[in-house]
C-alpha cells in the first residue's frame, strides 16, 4: 500500500532547492531524533545538485548528526569514476565532502573502468550493488534497505531515476537495480534502482522545476501509468511528495495544484 501525495509549489527552481535543503535537514533530525540512523537516497540534475549545495550553505546543517547518515543514489551513469557527469562525484562537491560523513556508510554505485565499462561489466556491477543492498536491508526488508527518504528527478518524456517509459527497466518487478542500456540521453549505459526498489521507500520525494516538464508532471498525477511515464511509478509506502516550481505545476488541474510555498 502507497501513502499519502503531497505536492508543494514553490516559485521557481532557486526557491525549490533551498526548500527541499530544509526539509530534507528536518527530515534527516527527526529520523535521528527517533533513535534511528537515517537512510537517504540521493539524486542528481541541476535541482538535485543545487540542494545538496544548499544544504551545505544552511546554518541547520549541523543539527544533523552526519556520521549517522547512510547514503545511497537511485542512479548513476556508468563511466570512470572521476568522470563529472557522476551523480556520485557532484554530491560529494556538492555536500558530502564538507560533512564528517562515516565513509563506511556512504555505498556508491560501482564505477566502470578508466577506460569504459563493457555491457557485461555493468551487469556484473548492478548485481554487485543489489547485493550491497541485500546485505544493508533488514529483517523484513525484502532484499533492500527501507529508505527514509529517496529524492528523484524526472525528465521531460517522463524519465526517473534511469527508468524510461516503455523500457526493460520499467516492466521489471523483481530484481532492485538493473543495467541500463541505450539511454535516450548520454551516457548511454546507467546503474539503476528499479520502481520497485524506490516503492519500498517510506517517503519518495519527486523535485522537478520547468515548464518542459509540466505535461509529464501533470500525467503522472492524473492517473498516466508507469509504463508510459515511469514517474508516475515513484511512490513511498507512507508518502510520496511532488516539489515542483511554478513551472512545472503549470498544467496541474484544480484540485491538484495546491497554493504556490
Amino acid at each position: 500500500m502507497t501513502g499519502d501525495v503531497q505536492v508543494a509549489v514553490h516559485p521557481g527552481p532557486d526557491a525549490l532547492a533551498a526548500a527541499v535543503a530544509a526539509r530534507l535537514i528536518t527530515a534527516l533530525v527527526d529520523v535521528q531524533a527517533r533513535g534511528r540512523v537515517p537512510r537517504v537516497v540521493l539524486t542528481g540534475g541541476g535541482v538535485g545538485i543545487q540542494l545538496l549545495r544548499d544544504v551545505a550553505a544552511s546554518p541547520a546543517r549541523d543539527a544533523v548528526d552526519w556520521g549517522s547518515v547512510d547514503v545511497f543514489w537511485g542512479d548513476e551513469r556508468f563511466v570512470g569514476a572521476d568522470d563529472g557527469d557522476r551523480n556520485e562525484k557532484q554530491a560529494h562537491e556538492a555536500l558530502l565532502d564538507h560533512v564528517p560523513l562515516d565513509p563506511a556508510r556512504v555505498h556508491p554505485m560501482p564505477a566502470a573502468s578508466a577506460d569504459g565499462g563493457t555491457r557485461e561489466e555493468a551487469e556484473e556491477a548492478a548485481r554487485d550493488h543489489a547485493a550491497v543492498l541485500a546485505g544493508l536491508a533488514g529483517p523484513g526488508e525484502d532484499g533492500i534497505p527501507a529508505f527514509d527518504v529517496t529524492l528523484v528527478g524526472m525528465g521531460e518524456e517522463g524519465h526517473t531515476l534511469s527508468v524510461f517509459p516503455d523500457s526493460p527497466a520499467v516492466h521489471e518487478q523483481a530484481a532492485t537495480v538493473v543495467p541500463v542500456f541505450d539511454c535516450p540521453k548520454p551516457p548511454p549505459t546507467r546503474i539503476s534502482l528499479t520502481l520497485a526498489a524506490a516503492r519500498r521507500s517510506r517517503e519518495v520525494w519527486v523535485v522537478a522545476a520547468g515548464t518542459a516538464k509540466a505535461p509529464a508532471v501533470a500525467g503522472a498525477l492524473t492517473g498516466t501509468p508507469e509504463t508510459e511515464l515511469p514517474v508516475a511509478g515513484a511512490r513511498g509506502t507512507e508518502r510520496t511528495r511532488w516539489l515542483l516550481d511554478a513551472d512545472a505545476a503549470a498544467r496541474l488541474p484544480e484540485g491538484v495544484r495546491p497554493a504556490r510555498s
